[in-house]
Protein backbone atom coordinates (compact mmCIF):
# COMPACT_ATOMS: atom_id res chain seq x y z
CA UNK A 1 0.00 0.00 0.00
CA UNK A 2 1.35 3.31 -1.14
CA UNK A 3 0.54 7.01 -0.23
CA UNK A 4 2.39 9.32 -2.34
CA UNK A 5 1.81 13.54 -3.26
CA UNK A 6 1.87 13.67 -6.57
CA UNK A 7 0.99 17.64 -6.87
CA UNK A 8 1.04 20.48 -4.63
CA UNK A 9 0.29 24.16 -5.34
CA UNK A 10 1.23 27.37 -3.47
CA UNK A 11 -2.21 29.99 -2.67
CA UNK A 12 -1.08 32.56 -0.32
CA UNK A 13 1.01 30.36 2.62
CA UNK A 14 -1.00 27.42 2.20
CA UNK A 15 -0.37 24.24 0.38
CA UNK A 16 -3.30 22.48 -1.38
CA UNK A 17 -2.36 18.46 -1.31
CA UNK A 18 -3.93 16.38 -3.73
CA UNK A 19 -3.03 12.32 -2.85
CA UNK A 20 -3.83 8.92 -4.49
CA UNK A 21 -4.00 5.70 -2.56
CA UNK A 22 -2.66 2.49 -3.46
CA UNK A 23 -3.32 -1.06 -3.01
CA UNK A 24 -2.32 -3.49 -5.30
CA UNK A 25 -4.95 -6.60 -5.75
CA UNK A 26 -6.04 -9.00 -8.36
CA UNK A 27 -9.91 -8.00 -7.44
CA UNK A 28 -11.66 -4.82 -8.43
CA UNK A 29 -9.96 -1.80 -8.82
CA UNK A 30 -10.76 1.83 -6.91
CA UNK A 31 -8.61 4.81 -7.78
CA UNK A 32 -9.18 7.99 -5.40
CA UNK A 33 -7.85 11.64 -5.65
CA UNK A 34 -8.02 13.70 -2.41
CA UNK A 35 -8.00 17.81 -2.49
CA UNK A 36 -8.28 20.42 0.49
CA UNK A 37 -8.54 20.31 3.66
CA UNK A 38 -7.28 17.19 6.27
CA UNK A 39 -10.54 16.08 6.92
CA UNK A 40 -11.02 15.19 3.40
CA UNK A 41 -7.53 13.34 3.54
CA UNK A 42 -9.38 11.65 6.63
CA UNK A 43 -12.57 10.91 4.56
CA UNK A 44 -11.02 9.33 1.83
CA UNK A 45 -9.90 6.31 4.22
CA UNK A 46 -12.93 5.72 5.12
CA UNK A 47 -14.09 5.56 1.81
CA UNK A 48 -11.50 3.17 1.24
CA UNK A 49 -12.36 0.94 3.47
CA UNK A 50 -15.51 0.86 3.03
CA UNK A 51 -14.95 0.09 -0.94
CA UNK A 52 -12.43 -2.48 0.48
CA UNK A 53 -14.83 -4.19 2.46
CA UNK A 54 -17.07 -5.01 -0.72
CA UNK A 55 -14.25 -5.94 -3.05
CA UNK A 56 -12.75 -3.29 -4.45
CA UNK A 57 -8.79 -2.87 -3.76
CA UNK A 58 -7.30 0.21 -4.66
CA UNK A 59 -4.78 1.54 -7.42
CA UNK A 60 -2.42 3.94 -8.16
CA UNK A 61 -2.76 3.61 -12.10
CA UNK A 62 -6.04 5.30 -13.20
CA UNK A 63 -5.58 3.66 -16.53
CA UNK A 64 -6.37 -0.05 -14.48
CA UNK A 65 -9.18 1.65 -12.41
CA UNK A 66 -12.92 0.29 -12.95
CA UNK A 67 -13.61 2.95 -10.48
CA UNK A 68 -12.55 6.61 -10.14
CA UNK A 69 -13.32 8.72 -6.97
CA UNK A 70 -12.22 12.22 -6.73
CA UNK A 71 -12.48 13.53 -3.12
CA UNK A 72 -13.44 17.39 -3.32
CA UNK A 73 -12.69 20.81 -1.46
CA UNK A 74 -15.20 23.88 -2.18
CA UNK A 75 -13.83 26.21 0.01
CA UNK A 76 -12.00 28.04 -2.92
CA UNK A 77 -12.49 28.69 -6.53
CA UNK A 78 -9.21 27.32 -7.64
CA UNK A 79 -9.78 24.22 -6.15
CA UNK A 80 -12.68 23.83 -8.14
CA UNK A 81 -10.93 24.62 -11.32
CA UNK A 82 -8.59 22.30 -10.63
CA UNK A 83 -11.16 19.05 -10.07
CA UNK A 84 -13.17 20.52 -13.08
CA UNK A 85 -10.17 20.01 -15.04
CA UNK A 86 -9.16 16.65 -13.26
CA UNK A 87 -12.37 15.30 -14.27
CA UNK A 88 -12.62 16.54 -18.25
CA UNK A 89 -9.08 14.41 -17.94
CA UNK A 90 -11.16 11.24 -16.46
CA UNK A 91 -14.07 11.67 -18.85
CA UNK A 92 -11.72 10.98 -21.63
CA UNK A 93 -10.30 7.70 -20.38
CA UNK A 94 -14.12 6.90 -20.50
CA UNK A 95 -14.36 7.43 -24.12
CA UNK A 96 -11.88 4.77 -24.83
CA UNK A 97 -12.95 2.40 -21.21
CA UNK A 98 -17.02 2.48 -21.27
CA UNK A 99 -17.36 0.54 -18.67
CA UNK A 100 -15.62 2.99 -16.45
CA UNK A 101 -17.30 4.99 -13.32
CA UNK A 102 -16.28 8.69 -12.45
CA UNK A 103 -17.55 9.75 -9.21
CA UNK A 104 -17.26 12.77 -7.48
CA UNK A 105 -17.69 12.88 -3.24
CA UNK A 106 -17.62 15.49 -0.43
CA UNK A 107 -18.12 19.05 -0.14
CA UNK A 108 -17.69 19.79 -4.26
CA UNK A 109 -19.98 16.87 -4.99
CA UNK A 110 -22.77 18.35 -2.66
CA UNK A 111 -23.18 21.92 -3.58
CA UNK A 112 -22.63 21.00 -7.70
CA UNK A 113 -24.05 17.59 -8.34
CA UNK A 114 -26.92 18.65 -10.80
CA UNK A 115 -23.87 20.58 -12.39
CA UNK A 116 -21.51 18.00 -12.68
CA UNK A 117 -24.06 15.03 -13.72
CA UNK A 118 -26.60 16.27 -16.13
CA UNK A 119 -25.21 19.89 -17.85
CA UNK A 120 -21.61 18.78 -17.88
CA UNK A 121 -22.18 15.19 -17.66
CA UNK A 122 -18.53 15.00 -16.14
CA UNK A 123 -19.18 12.36 -13.67
CA UNK A 124 -21.69 8.89 -13.28
CA UNK A 125 -22.09 9.38 -9.52
CA UNK A 126 -22.16 11.91 -6.65
CA UNK A 127 -22.04 10.73 -2.80
CA UNK A 128 -22.08 13.85 -0.39
CA UNK A 129 -19.95 13.49 3.02
CA UNK A 130 -22.96 11.31 4.90
CA UNK A 131 -23.15 8.89 1.76
CA UNK A 132 -20.26 7.27 1.81
CA UNK A 133 -21.58 3.83 3.30
CA UNK A 134 -23.89 3.79 0.18
CA UNK A 135 -20.74 4.29 -2.62
CA UNK A 136 -21.02 0.24 -3.45
CA UNK A 137 -25.16 0.86 -4.25
CA UNK A 138 -24.18 3.88 -6.26
CA UNK A 139 -21.37 2.39 -8.34
CA UNK A 140 -24.08 -0.79 -8.58
CA UNK A 141 -27.07 1.40 -9.97
CA UNK A 142 -24.35 3.31 -12.29
CA UNK A 143 -24.05 -0.27 -13.85
CA UNK A 144 -27.44 -0.29 -14.93
CA UNK A 145 -27.19 2.80 -16.63
CA UNK A 146 -28.43 4.74 -14.38
CA UNK A 147 -26.66 8.09 -13.17
CA UNK A 148 -26.60 7.62 -9.07
CA UNK A 149 -26.87 10.66 -6.60
CA UNK A 150 -26.94 10.85 -2.92
CA UNK A 151 -26.14 14.08 -1.35
CA UNK A 152 -28.21 13.57 2.12
CA UNK A 153 -26.82 15.14 5.06
CA UNK A 154 -27.47 13.39 8.60
CA UNK A 155 -27.81 14.67 11.73
CA UNK A 156 -25.72 11.41 13.48
CA UNK A 157 -23.52 10.24 10.95
CA UNK A 158 -19.87 10.10 12.20
CA UNK A 159 -18.45 6.83 10.71
CA UNK A 160 -17.42 5.70 14.42
CA UNK A 161 -17.47 2.02 13.40
CA UNK A 162 -15.68 2.08 10.74
CA UNK A 163 -12.10 1.31 10.69
CA UNK A 164 -10.44 3.77 8.17
CA UNK A 165 -7.59 2.39 5.60
CA UNK A 166 -4.73 3.87 6.45
CA UNK A 167 -3.16 5.66 2.82
CA UNK A 168 0.29 6.29 4.10
CA UNK A 169 0.85 2.56 5.83
CA UNK A 170 4.39 2.37 7.74
CA UNK A 171 3.34 6.33 8.64
CA UNK A 172 4.29 7.97 11.67
CA UNK A 173 1.24 10.60 11.51
CA UNK A 174 -2.45 9.89 11.06
CA UNK A 175 -5.63 11.38 11.46
CA UNK A 176 -8.52 10.97 13.39
CA UNK A 177 -11.90 12.56 13.02
CA UNK A 178 -13.89 13.20 16.09
CA UNK A 179 -16.59 15.54 15.05
CA UNK A 180 -18.26 16.24 11.68
CA UNK A 181 -20.07 19.06 10.04
CA UNK A 182 -20.34 23.03 11.72
CA UNK A 183 -23.11 24.75 13.28
CA UNK A 184 -20.88 27.93 12.97
CA UNK A 185 -22.40 30.42 9.89
CA UNK A 186 -19.44 32.21 8.76
CA UNK A 187 -20.47 34.29 6.45
CA UNK A 188 -17.73 33.28 3.77
CA UNK A 189 -18.13 29.43 4.30
CA UNK A 190 -19.90 26.64 2.56
CA UNK A 191 -19.12 24.06 4.90
CA UNK A 192 -22.34 24.40 7.08
CA UNK A 193 -24.33 23.70 3.50
CA UNK A 194 -21.94 20.75 2.49
CA UNK A 195 -21.10 18.83 5.36
CA UNK A 196 -24.45 19.78 7.80
CA UNK A 197 -24.84 19.82 11.37
CA UNK A 198 -22.41 19.62 14.01
CA UNK A 199 -22.16 15.85 15.17
CA UNK A 200 -19.80 14.72 18.07
CA UNK A 201 -17.64 11.05 17.64
CA UNK A 202 -18.37 8.61 20.57
CA UNK A 203 -15.21 9.04 22.87
CA UNK A 204 -14.43 5.51 23.22
CA UNK A 205 -14.52 4.54 19.39
CA UNK A 206 -11.97 7.46 19.59
CA UNK A 207 -9.84 6.03 22.24
CA UNK A 208 -9.75 2.63 20.52
CA UNK A 209 -8.22 3.97 17.37
CA UNK A 210 -5.86 5.85 18.36
CA UNK A 211 -4.58 2.77 20.70
CA UNK A 212 -4.78 0.16 17.68
CA UNK A 213 -2.57 3.19 15.44
CA UNK A 214 0.10 3.35 18.07
CA UNK A 215 0.12 -0.74 18.32
CA UNK A 216 0.49 -0.05 14.02
CA UNK A 217 3.52 1.99 15.07
CA UNK A 218 1.78 5.83 14.54
CA UNK A 219 3.61 7.89 17.10
CA UNK A 220 1.00 11.00 15.90
CA UNK A 221 -2.41 12.10 15.53
CA UNK A 222 -4.21 14.75 14.89
CA UNK A 223 -7.61 14.65 16.16
CA UNK A 224 -10.01 16.46 13.44
CA UNK A 225 -13.30 18.56 13.20
CA UNK A 226 -14.49 21.77 11.89
CA UNK A 227 -14.68 23.09 15.22
CA UNK A 228 -12.92 20.60 17.81
CA UNK A 229 -13.93 22.68 20.84
CA UNK A 230 -17.52 22.57 20.55
CA UNK A 231 -16.88 18.71 20.66
CA UNK A 232 -19.60 17.30 22.94
CA UNK A 233 -20.35 13.93 23.76
CA UNK A 234 -23.92 12.85 25.10
CA UNK A 235 -25.20 16.70 25.77
CA UNK A 236 -27.05 18.99 23.09
CA UNK A 237 -26.66 21.94 21.58
CA UNK A 238 -28.01 23.43 24.47
CA UNK A 239 -26.33 21.35 27.04
CA UNK A 240 -28.54 18.83 27.76
CA UNK A 241 -27.58 15.39 28.67
CA UNK A 242 -29.17 12.96 26.24
CA UNK A 243 -28.23 9.76 27.98
CA UNK A 244 -28.35 9.88 31.67
CA UNK A 245 -26.72 6.20 32.05
CA UNK A 246 -23.76 7.42 29.97
CA UNK A 247 -20.84 10.12 30.72
CA UNK A 248 -20.90 13.22 29.04
CA UNK A 249 -17.48 14.26 27.77
CA UNK A 250 -16.28 17.80 26.26
CA UNK A 251 -13.08 18.47 23.90
CA UNK A 252 -10.56 18.71 27.14
CA UNK A 253 -11.51 15.50 28.71
CA UNK A 254 -11.21 13.61 25.22
CA UNK A 255 -7.77 15.03 24.79
CA UNK A 256 -6.96 13.61 28.22
CA UNK A 257 -8.25 10.22 27.09
CA UNK A 258 -6.15 9.94 24.10
CA UNK A 259 -3.26 11.41 25.66
CA UNK A 260 -3.10 8.18 28.32
CA UNK A 261 -3.20 6.49 25.58
CA UNK A 262 0.77 6.19 25.85
CA UNK A 263 3.02 8.58 26.84
CA UNK A 264 4.89 8.19 23.02
CA UNK A 265 2.04 9.00 21.21
CA UNK A 266 1.81 12.92 20.41
CA UNK A 267 -1.27 14.33 19.95
CA UNK A 268 -2.35 17.43 17.78
CA UNK A 269 -5.60 19.23 16.94
CA UNK A 270 -7.46 20.99 14.45
CA UNK A 271 -9.56 23.57 13.87
CA UNK A 272 -10.10 25.82 17.02
CA UNK A 273 -12.59 28.67 16.69
CA UNK A 274 -11.51 31.14 19.06
CA UNK A 275 -15.38 32.05 20.20
CA UNK A 276 -15.18 28.62 22.00
CA UNK A 277 -11.74 28.32 22.69
CA UNK A 278 -11.74 27.69 26.86
CA UNK A 279 -9.53 27.38 29.15
CA UNK A 280 -9.77 24.24 30.26
CA UNK A 281 -8.51 22.70 27.07
CA UNK A 282 -4.66 25.30 27.34
CA UNK A 283 -5.14 23.33 31.00
CA UNK A 284 -5.41 19.98 29.35
CA UNK A 285 -2.19 21.36 27.09
CA UNK A 286 -0.16 22.31 29.65
CA UNK A 287 -0.70 19.40 31.42
CA UNK A 288 -0.03 16.67 29.27
CA UNK A 289 4.00 16.88 27.54
CA UNK A 290 2.33 14.75 24.85
CA UNK A 291 -0.53 17.28 23.82
CA UNK A 292 1.72 19.59 21.47
CA UNK A 293 2.49 23.10 22.53
CA UNK A 294 0.43 24.16 19.09
CA UNK A 295 -2.63 25.57 18.22
CA UNK A 296 -4.37 26.74 14.79
CA UNK A 297 -6.57 29.63 15.58
CA UNK A 298 -7.82 31.52 12.65
CA UNK A 299 -8.50 35.16 13.19
CA UNK A 300 -9.43 35.82 9.46
CA UNK A 301 -9.53 39.56 10.01
CA UNK A 302 -7.77 41.90 12.80
CA UNK A 303 -11.31 43.91 12.43
CA UNK A 304 -13.97 43.86 14.49
CA UNK A 305 -16.84 45.25 11.50
CA UNK A 306 -15.21 42.42 9.08
CA UNK A 307 -15.56 40.08 11.88
CA UNK A 308 -19.07 41.28 12.27
CA UNK A 309 -19.71 40.86 8.33
CA UNK A 310 -18.20 37.57 8.38
CA UNK A 311 -20.27 36.55 11.47
CA UNK A 312 -17.51 34.70 13.21
CA UNK A 313 -18.93 35.67 16.94
CA UNK A 314 -16.00 37.08 18.59
CA UNK A 315 -14.91 41.11 18.37
CA UNK A 316 -10.99 41.99 17.99
CA UNK A 317 -10.64 41.91 21.93
CA UNK A 318 -12.01 38.63 22.27
CA UNK A 319 -9.37 37.19 20.09
CA UNK A 320 -6.66 38.74 21.71
CA UNK A 321 -8.00 38.05 25.21
CA UNK A 322 -7.85 34.02 24.23
CA UNK A 323 -3.94 34.80 22.58
CA UNK A 324 -3.58 36.18 26.17
CA UNK A 325 -4.92 33.19 27.77
CA UNK A 326 -2.67 30.59 25.48
CA UNK A 327 0.28 32.42 26.55
CA UNK A 328 -0.44 32.82 29.93
CA UNK A 329 -1.30 28.85 30.74
CA UNK A 330 0.84 27.51 27.58
CA UNK A 331 3.72 29.90 27.69
CA UNK A 332 5.78 27.81 24.69
CA UNK A 333 2.26 26.97 22.74
CA UNK A 334 3.35 28.21 18.99
CA UNK A 335 -0.15 29.59 17.52
CA UNK A 336 -0.87 30.06 14.08
CA UNK A 337 -3.63 31.47 11.88
CA UNK A 338 -5.91 31.83 8.56
CA UNK A 339 -6.17 35.35 7.34
CA UNK A 340 -8.90 36.37 4.87
CA UNK A 341 -7.90 40.02 2.65
CA UNK A 342 -10.75 41.88 1.04
CA UNK A 343 -13.44 40.63 2.08
CA UNK A 344 -16.72 42.22 1.22
CA UNK A 345 -16.60 46.18 2.30
CA UNK A 346 -12.99 46.23 3.54
CA UNK A 347 -11.41 49.53 3.68
CA UNK A 348 -8.11 50.40 3.82
CA UNK A 349 -8.49 51.30 7.55
CA UNK A 350 -9.98 47.33 7.85
CA UNK A 351 -7.01 46.09 6.05
CA UNK A 352 -4.57 48.11 8.95
CA UNK A 353 -6.25 46.45 11.67
CA UNK A 354 -5.28 42.78 10.38
CA UNK A 355 -1.66 43.98 9.61
CA UNK A 356 -1.49 45.69 13.39
CA UNK A 357 -3.08 42.36 15.17
CA UNK A 358 -0.60 40.28 13.24
CA UNK A 359 2.62 42.76 14.65
CA UNK A 360 0.61 42.30 17.93
CA UNK A 361 0.42 38.21 17.97
CA UNK A 362 3.41 37.60 15.73
CA UNK A 363 2.04 34.25 14.96
CA UNK A 364 4.29 31.42 13.93
CA UNK A 365 3.20 31.17 10.84
CA UNK A 366 -0.10 31.58 8.65
CA UNK A 367 -2.44 30.49 6.03
CA UNK A 368 -3.67 33.65 3.78
CA UNK A 369 -5.90 33.88 0.88
CA UNK A 370 -7.48 36.51 -1.13
CA UNK A 371 -11.40 36.27 -0.15
CA UNK A 372 -13.00 33.86 -2.78
CA UNK A 373 -16.78 34.25 -2.92
CA UNK A 374 -18.69 31.11 -3.10
CA UNK A 375 -22.09 30.35 -4.27
CA UNK A 376 -24.99 29.02 -1.67
CA UNK A 377 -22.83 31.08 1.20
CA UNK A 378 -24.72 34.14 3.16
CA UNK A 379 -21.87 36.62 2.00
CA UNK A 380 -22.72 35.51 -1.70
CA UNK A 381 -26.83 36.50 -0.27
CA UNK A 382 -25.85 39.76 1.83
CA UNK A 383 -22.51 41.75 0.50
CA UNK A 384 -21.42 42.67 -3.06
CA UNK A 385 -17.77 40.95 -3.41
CA UNK A 386 -16.63 44.80 -4.34
CA UNK A 387 -12.94 45.11 -3.14
CA UNK A 388 -11.15 45.14 -6.99
CA UNK A 389 -8.95 42.14 -7.68
CA UNK A 390 -5.60 44.33 -7.58
CA UNK A 391 -5.51 45.56 -4.21
CA UNK A 392 -6.87 42.24 -3.07
CA UNK A 393 -3.83 41.37 -4.64
CA UNK A 394 -1.78 44.24 -3.00
CA UNK A 395 -3.26 43.59 0.52
CA UNK A 396 -2.57 39.71 0.06
CA UNK A 397 1.06 40.95 -0.84
CA UNK A 398 1.23 43.04 2.28
CA UNK A 399 0.30 40.12 4.85
CA UNK A 400 2.68 37.31 3.00
CA UNK A 401 5.54 40.21 3.47
CA UNK A 402 4.53 40.53 7.17
CA UNK A 403 4.19 36.46 8.26
CA UNK A 404 7.04 35.95 6.53
CA UNK A 405 8.97 38.64 9.05
CA UNK A 406 7.26 36.91 11.64
CA UNK A 407 7.93 33.38 11.06
CA UNK A 408 11.56 34.39 10.58
CA UNK A 409 11.57 36.25 13.72
CA UNK A 410 9.87 33.08 15.62
CA UNK A 411 12.32 30.57 14.21
CA UNK A 412 15.58 32.75 15.08
CA UNK A 413 14.94 33.00 18.40
CA UNK A 414 14.89 29.08 18.56
CA UNK A 415 18.27 28.99 17.86
CA UNK A 416 20.53 27.35 20.80
CA UNK A 417 17.47 25.55 21.88
CA UNK A 418 17.44 21.75 22.52
CA UNK A 419 13.61 20.53 21.03
CA UNK A 420 12.30 17.14 21.23
CA UNK A 421 11.73 15.87 17.59
CA UNK A 422 9.91 13.41 16.19
CA UNK A 423 11.95 11.81 12.54
CA UNK A 424 8.79 11.57 10.27
CA UNK A 425 11.25 10.73 7.69
CA UNK A 426 13.79 11.81 4.72
CA UNK A 427 14.50 15.29 4.41
CA UNK A 428 12.92 16.68 1.10
CA UNK A 429 16.31 17.94 -0.22
CA UNK A 430 18.42 15.76 0.52
CA UNK A 431 18.65 12.19 1.47
CA UNK A 432 21.16 12.57 4.15
CA UNK A 433 19.17 14.67 6.51
CA UNK A 434 16.16 13.59 7.90
CA UNK A 435 13.00 15.62 9.26
CA UNK A 436 10.66 15.56 11.78
CA UNK A 437 8.83 18.24 13.61
CA UNK A 438 8.74 19.33 17.19
CA UNK A 439 5.84 20.31 19.72
CA UNK A 440 5.46 23.40 18.33
CA UNK A 441 4.93 22.00 14.89
CA UNK A 442 7.65 23.35 12.98
CA UNK A 443 9.66 21.60 10.69
CA UNK A 444 13.08 20.70 11.91
CA UNK A 445 16.16 19.28 9.55
CA UNK A 446 19.31 17.44 10.35
CA UNK A 447 21.73 15.39 9.32
CA UNK A 448 20.79 11.16 8.87
CA UNK A 449 23.42 9.67 10.89
CA UNK A 450 22.13 6.04 12.31
CA UNK A 451 18.42 7.21 13.25
CA UNK A 452 14.97 6.07 11.73
CA UNK A 453 11.57 7.38 10.75
CA UNK A 454 9.77 7.43 13.99
CA UNK A 455 12.01 7.83 16.99
CA UNK A 456 12.40 10.92 18.98
CA UNK A 457 15.28 12.41 18.71
CA UNK A 458 16.93 15.53 21.06
CA UNK A 459 18.07 18.44 18.34
CA UNK A 460 20.14 21.37 19.11
CA UNK A 461 18.94 24.11 16.77
CA UNK A 462 21.34 26.04 14.87
CA UNK A 463 20.18 28.28 11.98
CA UNK A 464 16.92 28.57 10.12
CA UNK A 465 14.77 29.70 7.20
CA UNK A 466 11.23 31.80 7.67
CA UNK A 467 10.08 27.99 7.54
CA UNK A 468 12.58 25.28 8.39
CA UNK A 469 14.60 24.73 11.54
CA UNK A 470 18.29 23.22 11.38
CA UNK A 471 19.98 21.50 13.76
CA UNK A 472 22.34 18.42 14.67
CA UNK A 473 21.12 15.36 17.26
CA UNK A 474 22.27 15.65 21.10
CA UNK A 475 21.99 13.28 24.00
CA UNK A 476 19.53 15.22 25.62
CA UNK A 477 17.89 18.59 27.05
Amino acid sequence: MENKVIDESVQGSAVMLKTETSFVSDSKKLYVESYGCQMNFSDSEVVASIMNANGYATTRNVDEADVVLINTCSIRENAELRVRNRLTEFKSKKAKKPDLVIGILGCMAERLKKSLLEEEQLVDLVAGPDAYRDLPNLVEEVGTGQKAVNVLLSRDETYADISPVRLDQGGISAFVTIMRGCDNMCSFCVVPFTRGRERSRDPETIVEECKVLFEQGYREVTLLGQNVDSYRWNLSSKGEIKDPNRPTVNFAQLMEKVALVSPALRIRFSTSHPKDMTDDVLEMMAKYENICSYIHLPVQSGSTSVLERMNRSYTREWYLDRINAIRRIVPDCAISTDIITGFCGETEEEHTDTLTIMDEVAFDFAYMFKYSERPKTLAERRFDDDVPEEIKTRRLNEIIAKQLQHSLTSNKNQIGQVQKILIEGNSKRSEAHLSGRNSQNAVVVFPKEHYQKGDYVFVKIEDCTSATLMGKVVESI
